[in-house]
């Protein structure tokens, strides 16, 4: 496919006016393919490009950018601009520090609130009348405040008690003695210089006003913390990256007649990244008024980031911004109700739930927050993955509730980067508000580790050429607009007790090539051949070399997907350990991966009933499953314990095809998450079927004894080859 689009590319760029061509190699299906594209000029020089998911990259807005960086090598605008807001944090930070001797909670204060002052420039206020004075009611401070109040009162902020509160907040301009002080080194006082640097650097950029939906104060909120070791993580305070604030508001589809509400708003990152999305779908400018005047909501409890929330909104010319500062979890949500949510947006406190604090919990916050929103409404959060999990009784609890009132519709693995420096793992989960999980409900659950974005040295994280072309791909599949295989998404009924990640799901989709039949038979005949060879050759039946047969390939036939619940009983051995036993003829299998799993030959205890033969035994520690010919003592008791699984329609040719994939789909277990009676039987399990959509037994059969019956002449071969001694 790449050789056949180099050459029309080639031809393009010959003999016509393009001179600059992208061309795609595409190959497999809708499902499996590899999209690869390549860069071909009129010089005849041609560039193979790393392998896409989609063509976001190749439209009009996305190929200029996508040019410059893979083909050209240089940094795009949005890199500059990224480096230019880490530059821009650092320097104010210092600034902060040296000239201000600001706490870490009150540096976002100080920016926040000159950015205020400075949005009166076209009325009330210029940074000329910040003359260092130092009577009081005239000093650099007094002026930034009685700007920031006609800024206030010019943007409605209501009621009287809200902009008190807000004042109240910034009245750090005022009563800090150092920021309004004369600075020898400055030649100003530190507030000046504050001033002209927010106005040069930040104010007059267009990149940080309504054309963007980056929440730059939340960012500059970020970037102190990291410099500081500020105490935000302490008290779970963890900002969410913008490209994860858009993400959200597309996987629920935020639109222009929506109501949104993020309960623990932060700095407003969400409901900037909203507003941005439904302004630019509105109609008109009446439409605009009212998105930003009734359609967006948010709560904060901590005073200080709700003035920067308050002023990041008002910044952005949402004049009432219907923010409060309260805590979400003692509002009734009943109540909370009225406000007609349409959208839930939330990234809540994250490891503050404790036994003696359930409410705490991240599944608490969720569950609130659904209760809090309209029927049908959607609702989008991103949370540690271990509260994904559901690990303490609480949690199970909550994790019962949700289910038994809203629907989950997803659970998507983020980046193990995305809260870089932070070192938490995080999940985006999507809802829908008052409607019970149907039981039958095919959830998506997507592997979105892979995203585009990456970790630099003195950047952070940020954002490849790839990015787009993921997030596109990531949509496709959540909208059902393509289908992906099972190492991107897996697509499964759930239930509360369930861990609710991608890795819980995950099965390999992928149909087995021959060679990995034949090294499952040849493993299993090897086996044998050492049970004989340990003076056991009374347990090995007389090997049957005469049932070859034609069958289809591999890939000729159809496959579907089962439940291991809906093919085989799932069994446990009794508590038994290898140690206690005195060696003999009856093979004790546990969960090694190796000889069938058969660790010793032993004698059985008096009286002791054997595990019946023709079973699949799995290995709960790393998914090893092999056919089991004889009867056996199987390790029992906790930890290691082996699983049993039983089908009456199964022989050892087709047992040995079902072992086979099901170690495919068991090998996610470890000892950190190991695999258990009740988990195994909603694993998936990839087969063979017959007209009827059944499990193809037969074909499984003949199948495997073909390669059998190859594996025996391939030793007979060798065995004639060889000059052996008369016995």
């Amino acid at each position: 496919a790449v050789n056949g689009a180099y050459f029309y590319a080639r031809h393009i760029a010959r003999n016509t006016n393009f001179r600059k061509v992208f061309a795609l190699g595409v190959s497999g299906d809708a499902k499996y393919h590899r999209i690869t594209p390549l860069y071909v000029d009129d010089s005849e020089s041609y560039k193979i490009l790393p392998d896409i998911e989609s063509f976001a990259s190749f439209s009009p807005r996305n190929i200029a950018e996508y040019y410059t960086h893979c083909v050209l090598e240089e940094q795009t605008d949005l890199e500059k601009t990224t480096e230019e807001i880490l530059r821009d944090a650092a320097e104010l930070h210092e600034a902060l520090r040296t000239y201000g001797a600001l706490k870490d909670q009150d540096k976002p204060l100080v920016v926040a609130g000159i950015l205020l002052a400075l949005d009166e420039l076209e009325y009330s206020f210029a940074i000329s009348f910040l003359r260092g004075d130092t009577i009081p009611g005239a000093r650099d401070g007094d002026i930034l405040m009685d700007a920031i109040r006609k800024r206030l009162t010019r943007s409605n902020v209501g009621p009287d008690a809200k902009k008190d509160k807000l004042l109240a907040e910034f009245a750090i301009l005022q009563n800090s003695v150092r920021l309004n002080e004369y600075s020898e080194v400055l030649g100003k006082t530190p507030l000046r210089h504050y001033t002209e640097f927010l106005h040069e650097r930040i104010f007059k950029s267009l990149k940080y006003r309504e054309g963007s939906s980056e929440d730059f104060i939340g960012r500059f909120y970020g970037e102190f913390m990291s410099y500081s070791g500020g105490d935000g993580q302490t008290l779970g305070i963890i900002l969410t990256p913008r490209h994860i604030c858009d993400l959200m508001c597309e996987l629920v589809d935020v639109g222009p007649d929506d109501v949104v509400l993020d309960p623990t708003c932060g700095t407003a990152g969400f409901l900037i990244a909203a507003m941005h999305r439904m302004l630019m779908q509105a109609d008109s400018e009446q439409q605009k008024r009212h998105i930003k005047q009734k359609c967006l909501h948010g709560f904060e409890q901590q005073s200080n980031m709700f003035a920067v929330a308050a002023a990041n909104m008002i910044l952005r010319r949402d004049g009432n911004s219907n923010l409060e500062c309260c805590d979400f979890l003692r509002k009734n949500p009943a109540q909370v109700q009225m406000k007609g949510a349409t959208v839930g947006l939330m990234n809540p406190p994250y490891s503050q739930g404790t036994k003696a604090d359930p409410q705490q919990y991240e599944l608490s916050f969720i569950e609130y927050l659904l209760d809090s929103l309209v029927t049908g409404a959607r609702a989008a959060v991103i949370v540690p993955q271990s509260s994904m999990t559901g690990k303490t009784r609480d949690e199970q609890k909550f994790k019962a509730a949700i289910m038994k009132k809203h629907t989950l519709e997803g659970v998507i693995t983020c980046n193990t980067s995305t809260f870089y420096g932070v070192g938490v793992q995080t999940a985006i989960a999507v809802f829908t508000a008052h409607e019970p999980h149907d039981p039958q409900k095919l959830c998506k659950f997507i592997d979105f580790r892979d995203d585009g974005y990456e970790v630099r040295t003195q950047v952070g994280l940020v954002e490849t050429e790839a990015a787009k072309d993921r997030r596109a791909h990531l949509l496709d599949v959540w909208t059902d607009r393509i289908a992906a295989p099972s190492k991107f998404c897996v697509q499964s009924t759930v239930e509360p007790d369930d861990e609710w990640l991608y890795s819980f799901f995950y099965f390999n989709d992928e149909i087995p090539a021959q060679g990995d039949f034949e090294k499952a038979v040849g493993d299993y005949l090897t086996f044998l051949f050492s049970v004989v060879m340990q003076n056991h050759a009374n347990l090995v039946q007389s090997l049957n070399m005469s049932d070859r047969g034609e069958v289809s390939h591999l890939e000729e036939m159809e496959w579907g997907c089962f439940r291991i619940g809906e093919l085989f009983e799932v069994k446990r051995p009794v508590a038994r350990n290898k140690d206690e036993y005195e060696a003999g003829d009856v093979p004790f299998v546990a969960s090694g991966a190796q000889n069938n799993g058969v660790m010793r030959f032993c004698t059985p205890h008096p009286g002791e009933k054997l595990d019946a033969k023709g079973c699949i035994t799995v290995s709960p520690v790393d998914g090893s499953a092999f056919f089991q010919p004889f009867d056996f003592l199987g390790r029992g008791g906790a930890g290691s314990s082996v699983l049993m699984l039983y089908n009456d329609c199964i022989n050892e040719a087709s047992g040995l095809f079902l072992a086979r994939m099901i170690s495919q789909t068991c090998s996610k277990y470890t000892y950190g998450r190991m695999g258990n009676k009740d988990g195994i039987k909603r694993e998936t399990l990839l087969l063979p079927i017959d007209a009827a959509g059944q499990p193809d037994y037969a074909y499984m059969e003949q199948y495997v004894k073909n390669l059998m019956h190859k594996k025996y002449c391939q030793c007979l071969a060798w065995l004639r080859g060889q000059r052996l001694p008369a016995p």
